[in-house]
């Protein structure tokens, strides 16, 4: 584990560097969660229907969501080198300018009855592009916000990250929420679908005008000295990777099933309705958002591994209970989503400080989005396909066994992981 020492700068005015990263998350994440909560229209208009399966669709459409994922690793590294190389603030201008341009096109991807194959692809296209933003936004403001932070702040300031990502799912759950409720299906197909993706533009450009505000956190020893080289994080530091790679795979497998794929989850094996699954995924994301800060704070009075034990060991044993008591009610599913996201608060309320607290400041934002954004990939990005392809395999209680067992090896890396609170960070 890298070893920190005191820093004598830091960062003028903290709380403006809190809510420039926040807002600019904030609406990074709206665009890439939007995709999720609208995924069976998208099935329905960019994708061939299938006479012999239903569910053929509604795949291919979470199959592109895992396509997007798999370019986080790059935009972790790219965005990650920028941020280290350029500084903090340049990589977080270039990841909201890229989500706006990446989230329009997928409003104004045509129909498979329009433009045949192309309508896919177009989808495909849009996604890749989200991924590398997201990626590389992970890692740039990881790093900003943890190095804006004061002495024995850093889990508070840490859980702004999944605060300002909640806030930004929340916005786009409320809107698809809304959208359902008050449009016909005609007019939800047709071009309803497409409003969440345009305003996400929009707001692409307020988040950018926000930024710019933004002092920037690498320090002057870091811009006088040499610049890192691109794979000098995984290179110099494979311990630190491996890591962060088995602190977050239960983590995300955790985060994305509870946040974006237990609606539809609950839709296809407890007969829930769509817009009632919508609704208790806005509720419980909500209460989620408030969780966040009082996680933070209690990793910095009483350490991280307390908090991601409760996390892991939490899931690990739970996980297929809670999700085996859905069934077609409105109250039962919104009790089993609050219920995970208080454990769930156990590892995304200081994912942040632990991951920062790992690599030092020169390779810090590339060291990180890495293998963070890997283990995503692998295991988060997949979470709605792996599910809904047990479903269609006739095996969906098997799903709930997958996330306790990627739970359970995360919390045998958590009992082995050095106290990070109290060490300060250097910068």
């Amino acid at each position: 584990m890298t070893e920190t020492i005191a820093t004598k700068t830091r960062p003028a005015r903290p709380l403006r560097q809190l809510l420039a990263a926040s807002v600019g998350n904030a609406v990074e994440w709206y665009d890439w969660y939007a995709y999720t909560f609208l995924a069976t229209y998208i099935a329905d208009q960019v994708f061939p229907k299938s006479a012999d399966n239903s569910l053929v669709p509604l795949l291919s459409t979470f199959a592109v969501f895992a396509v997007g994922f798999f370019m986080r690793p790059v935009g972790g590294l790219l965005m990650g080198a920028i941020a280290d190389r350029r500084g903090r603030r340049a990589a977080l201008t270039v990841t909201i300018l890229l989500m706006g341009g990446s989230s329009l096109l997928v409003g104004l991807t045509p129909t498979y009855a329009a433009a045949g194959v192309l309508a896919p692809v177009v989808l495909v296209v849009a996604r890749l592009l989200q991924g590398l933003s997201v990626g590389g936004e992970f890692a740039a403001s990881t790093t900003f916000l943890v190095e804006s932070a004061g002495p024995g702040r850093r889990g508070l300031f840490s859980s702004f990250q999944y605060v300002s990502t909640t806030a930004g799912q929340l916005v786009a759950s409320g809107v698809a929420t809304v959208l359902v409720n008050t449009l016909s299906d005609e007019r939800m197909n047709g071009w309803g679908w497409r409003v969440p993706f345009v305003l996400g533009a929009v707001l692409s450009l307020v988040g950018f005008w926000i930024r710019q505000g933004a002092r920037e956190t690498r320090s002057e020893e870091q811009r006088q000295g040499p610049r890192p080289g691109l794979f000098e994080a995984l290179r110099r530091h494979p311990r630190e990777s491996l890591l962060i790679c088995g602190i977050t795979a239960g983590g995300t497998i955790a985060y994305y099933t509870w946040t974006s794929y237990l609606p539809t989850y609950a839709e296809l094996n407890a007969g829930i309705d769509k817009s009632d699954a919508l609704l208790a995924g806005t509720i419980s994301l909500a209460f989620f958002a408030l969780l966040q800060p009082l996680g933070g704070l209690l990793s910095d009075r009483f350490g991280r591994r307390p908090l991601l034990l409760f996390f892991g060991l939490g899931f690990a044993l739970l996980s297929v209970p809670l999700l085996h008591a859905l069934r077609d009610s409105f109250a039962v599913l919104l009790l089993v989503q609050c219920a995970g996201m208080i454990l769930l608060t156990g590892f995304t309320s200081i994912s942040a400080a632990v991951n920062a607290e790992i690599f030092p400041p020169r390779v810090r934002a590339a060291g990180i989005g890495f293998p963070y954004s890997l283990t995503v990939a692998l295991f988060g990005g997949t979470a709605p396909y792996v599910g809904t392809l047990f479903k269609d395999l006739g095996h969906s209680g098997l799903f709930p066994w997958y996330v306790a067992v990627l739970c359970l090896l995360s919390s045998a890396v958590y009992l082995r992981l050095p106290e990070t609170a109290r060490r300060e960070l250097r910068r």
